[in-house]
Parts: structure tokens; sequence; C-alpha cells
């Protein structure tokens, strides 16, 4: 136990462990209250798939930015001030919703704003953890980090599921922007070194240069091709058809606890792979992202609380499994100076999607009906994932021998 908690040793890491987690916590809330503002608002699904597909529009159309920037300026100072931006952006959705001037173009344009923050959030803090700690303690950290970050994500959907349910949504959202403020001052504390930086060139450069690394290792695109599938069905079913399913059946705490449930699977996944480090560790996660179907039947076919609760936690477990694996893939053949924009188009082609799978989920289910929508969501999510297994350098990219000298980051 002591080797897997080494890193904590490390101040850098502790703080910047802290910040995610309550970055974590608090985008954990926002969904939920955000939902069901939306539902309060309107009671249509096609203004919530709206609404929330317009963050996700942002992040994609500026997550390569944010890559950038996040491999020429301090990691640490970028993370702080998305932070900030999200807590004044919750703040005033909260103010909208709490005064009764809430609408959908305001809560969209909102949206807009917080998915701006992400673009550049999401990309510096996957490439700011291998500079808080020790090559030999990578596989360690990571973990560890997943596991604050899933702490955050446990009980902020808790939270978030109870105040909506005792408070309404609004005053979630307040307490959403007040763990936005203790996210920016624990990013305040984190110092590191300086990574290397890229030669002083124009973006044009800087994105192709990311490019060639992205596209250099067949299994990185082969895997996010297969996420920007597997996210859009999965955006849909719970951000959008899920809530109405819980509205319907188990209410809306109820929907909360089984979302908590996820990350709480998350965090036993992520005790797991701190102790676990198979050496095809990319093939195993991406295999156990076909188990990400279950829910989305379990939604279709018997929509209860404890299966429900019992697939949301399964699901965060097997995710956990391939998230670990997948950081430590990235951040041990990628090199340090274009990690973040590797990470960038990763999250671009992960997340490219994903705004037509939330906008698209309630037209297809009022058309199709909501059973067959979702069941035809698992079928498309297990096709993918089969695909990605079917690709030689996906099954047999293996670890570094963690004892090696190698820097982490360095081609092998």
């Amino acid at each position: 136990m002591s080797a897997v908690l080494a890193p904590l040793r490390t101040p850098a890491f502790r703080r910047l462990v802290a910040g995610r987690g309550c970055a974590e916590l608090a985008n954990a809330i926002a969904p939920v209250a955000l939902a069901f503002a939306v539902l309060d608002l309107t009671g249509s699904l096609v203004d919530l798939g709206l609404v929330v597909g317009a963050r996700s529009a942002a992040v994609v159309v500026l997550v390569l930015f944010g890559g950038m920037l996040a491999d020429r300026l301090p990691r640490s100072v970028l993370l702080q001030g998305t932070a900030l931006v999200a807590a004044v952006t919750e703040a005033v959705t909260a103010a909208a919703v709490l005064g009764g001037f809430a609408s959908v173009p305001l809560l969209v344009a909102l949206s807009v704003v917080n998915g701006m923050a992400a673009a550049v959030s999401l990309p510096a803090a996957a490439a700011l953890t291998p500079q808080t700690v020790a090559p030999d303690l990578l596989a360690q950290a990571n973990a560890l980090a997943r596991i604050g970050v899933n702490t955050g994500r446990f009980t902020g959907a808790a939270v978030g599921g109870l105040l909506v349910g005792v408070l309404g949504p609004g005053w979630a959202m307040v307490v959403d922007a007040a763990v936005f403020l203790a996210a920016v001052f624990a990013y305040r504390l984190v110092r590191v070194g300086r990574a290397p930086r890229p030669e002083r060139a124009g973006v044009l450069r800087d994105l192709a240069d990311g490019w060639r690394e992205f596209t250099e290792h067949t299994w990185v695109w082969v895997v996010v091709l297969q996420f920007m599938v597997v996210n859009a069905v999965l955006a849909g079913a719970l951000l959008v058809l899920g809530p109405a399913v819980a509205d319907q059946t188990v209410g809306r705490t109820a929907w909360g606890f089984a979302i908590a449930a996820q990350t709480l699977g998350a965090l036993v996944g992520g005790v797991l792979v701190a102790h676990w480090r198979p050496r095809r560790a990319l093939a195993v996660g991406v295999a156990a992202i076909l188990l990400e179907a279950v829910p989305l039947v379990v939604l279709a076919e018997l929509p209860l609380v404890v299966p429900l609760v019992a697939a949301l936690f399964l699901v965060g477990a097997s995710t956990e499994v391939f998230v670990v694996a997948w950081d430590v893939s990235l951040q041990e053949n990628v090199a340090e100076q274009k990690l973040a924009r590797v990470y960038s188009y990763d999250m671009l082609g992960s997340f490219i999607a994903l705004p037509l799978g939330e906008v698209a989920a309630g037209p297809l289910a009022t058309r199709f009906g909501v059973e067959p929508t979702l069941l035809a969501g698992a079928a498309v999510l297990v096709a993918a994932t089969c695909l990605a297994l079917c690709s030689r350098e996906v099954r047999r990219l293996t670890r570094r021998d963690p004892t090696a000298a190698a820097a982490p980051g360095s081609p092998p």
C-alpha cells in the first residue's frame, strides 16, 4: 500500500489532486442541476439536448486551442483561470434560475462559456500529472489522481441529487459555484518546474506538429474513433434520456444516487488499477468498455433503483480500468512537449460527436420511442468497441518497465 500512496508525498501532486477533486465535485453537481432546471423550465427533451449540447460544441471547437496553450503556458495557471470562469458561469446560472429570468437562450449561452473554459482545462489537467511525480510513480499517480477525481464526482452526484430534490436546481448551482472557487485556490498552490516548451512557431505549425504525433501512433487514433461513437451514445442516453426516464420512474433523487453509484464504481476501479497493472493494459481497458452498454439496456427494460445502481456501479469500475490505462499509455509514449496537444486531439475526436448525441437523443426518442433508442445505442456502442479490438496495435501495446530510466513522455 505504501508504494501505491507514494505520489502523495509530493506536495505538488497532492494539491493537483485536491484541485481536480474540487473541480470534478462541481462538474458532477452541474449536469444534475442543469438537467432538471431545463425540465422545470420547458419540460422539453429537445431543449435539454440543446443546452447540454451547447457546452459540448464549445469544447469541440476550442479544445485544440486549449491543448496548444497548455503546451506553451504554465498549466497550473491555466487551471486557475478556467476554474474561476466556471465559478462565474455557475453563479450567473444560479441567479437566473432563482431570479426567475432563466431562458433556454441564456442557458445555452452560459453553457457555451463554460465549455470554452473546459476546452482549456481538460488538456492542461491531463498533461500536468507527469510534471508532479517521478517517472517510476506515473502509474500510481494516474490511479490516485483518478481516485481523487472520482471522489469528487461521486460526492457531487449524490449532493446534486439531494440538493435538486430538496432545495431545487438553483441552490444546487450556488453550491456548485462555491466548489469551483475552492478548486481555484487549490490550483494556486501547485508548484512545478516548467515543462519542455515547443519552439516558437505559428498556431498552424503547432497544430500540425500535434497532428503528426497523434497520427503516428495507430492505437491512439483507433481508440479515439471508438470513443467518438461511445461518448455520443452515452451522452444522449445518460444526460438526456436518463433524467427523462427517471422523472417517470424512480424520481430525481434516486437518479442522483444512481449516477453517484457510477462514480463509486470508478473509485473501486481506481483502487483496482492502482494495484493491478496488466502488461497489455490498453487492450484490457478497451475491452472493459463493452460494459458501458449495460445501463442503456437497464434504462430501457428495467428502470428500477437497484438495477440502475448496480449497472452504473459496474460501468464506473470498468471505465476506470480504461481511463488509467489510456493516460499511462499516452504519457509513456508521447513526447512531453507535445503531450497536451495530443491530448487535445484525443479530446476533439472523443468529443466531436457529443453535441450530435445530445441533440439527437430527444428527437430520436420522440420519433421511435425511448426504449428502442436506448437499445439501438447499446448495440452501436458494442459494435464500435469490437471494431477497436480488431486493431493489432491496440491489442499488443505493452506497458514499459516502470523501473526503466527513460523519462515519461519520451518515445520508446
